[in-house]
């Protein structure tokens, strides 16, 4: 999941504030609609996802709760 894009596609301005070695500092700028769509899109980003490619992370089941 490409957050940064998922961002400049919902109409967010994403701007390199600095960039320290291999780090970078970025800030996400929106209006109220943007960032409805943002939230919209990270969550259908996040319902697509069928696992966490990490090393050492296992994906579990949700609680039954």
């Amino acid at each position: 999941m490409d957050i940064m894009k998922i961002a400049a596609n919902s109409g967010m301005i994403v701007i390199l504030n600095d960039r320290i070695g291999s780090e970078e500092y970025r800030s996400v700028y929106g209006s109220i609609e943007a960032r409805q769509r943002f939230a919209d899109a990270l969550l259908a980003s996040s319902a697509n996802e069928t696992r966490d490619t990490r090393p050492g992370v296992r994906a579990s089941p949700p609680s039954s709760e």
